[in-house]
């Protein structure tokens, strides 16, 4: 997968893979290199894929690696009929994929108001921006708690965040401070697990706050950032405006931000 003879739009940068690591038959991380011109804000997505028949097949990836990162990172579905990830899954070290030029989104922290507390609801691969957020300096001077909530149907794909949140000590940035701050919740919906059950519907019967030991959500001190399957999506803005919190945006910050470009 070698573009140098192909013309390729003015749009994209063609990237080698340095590295590749499937956590289960249904989700993968790819690690590839960085222009030197690539600069994005934590929580941001990119547009990136492969050439198929000539022509750039694109979709939105959420940065996964943290800024300050050499190299960028990707978190990724395995879709076995997939137009992009039937192929992308296949990818090797050595091998060039298509990076965009231009990250945007709107799980960033200039899309919020300040607060006490973030916390940052995801499912599947949705938890790819806050794998950048969680070990952001930033995060941890806006806020003095930050909660991350992973759900997925297996106990494999929850593999990828919870070696996040063990490696957060070791951080070279956040190392001393994110122990102390951050707090890793995790459930399944299909294969038994200590929690299980959708996030969505442990947050409405309160089993959420009594099982993390968290206070319930209050958006005079909350902060909200959203990421995962359409139907979470939709629940969790229903739940977090039925109780008073309000929509933010880069150019008019409030109360929680939810992100629906990401492969997954």
């Amino acid at each position: 997968m070698a573009f140098d003879d192909i013309s390729l739009p003015k749009s994209v940068t063609a990237e080698t893979v340095n590295s590749v690591e499937h956590y289960s038959d249904n989700v993968f991380s790819l690690r590839i290199t960085r222009p030197s011109t690539f600069r994005f804000r934590s929580g941001e997505f990119v547009m990136a894929g492969l050439l198929v028949d000539g022509k750039p097949l694109l979709r939105a990836y959420s940065v996964a690696s943290p800024v300050w990162d050499e190299e960028i990172e990707l978190y990724s579905i395995k879709v076995q009929d997939g137009p992009l990830t039937s192929r992308l899954q296949h990818i090797k070290p050595g091998d060039q994929v298509l990076l965009g030029k231009k990250p945007t989104g709107t799980l960033v922290l200039d899309a919020l108001k300040p607060g006490k507390r973030l916390i940052m609801i995801s499912t599947g691969t949705g938890i790819a921006p806050f794998a950048s957020l969680i070990r952001d300096p930033d995060v941890y001077e806006c806020f003095d708690e930050v909660i991350l909530t992973h759900t997925c149907r297996d106990l494999a794909d929850l593999t990828y965040g919870q070696k996040l949140a063990q490696g957060l000590p070791e951080d070279p940035l956040v190392g001393e401070v994110a122990p102390g701050k951050f707090k890793l919740f995790n459930t399944t919906t299909r294969e038994t697990s200590p929690h299980m059950g959708r996030i969505t519907n442990l947050i409405r019967s309160g089993e959420f706050y009594s099982i993390a030991n968290v206070a319930e959500l209050n958006p005079a001190t909350d902060r909200v950032m959203i990421c995962g399957s359409m139907e979470m999506l939709k629940e969790t803005q229903e739940i977090a405006e039925g109780l008073g919190f309000e929509e933010g945006a880069n150019n008019n910050p409030g109360d929680y931000v939810i992100e629906k470009a990401f492969v997954g």
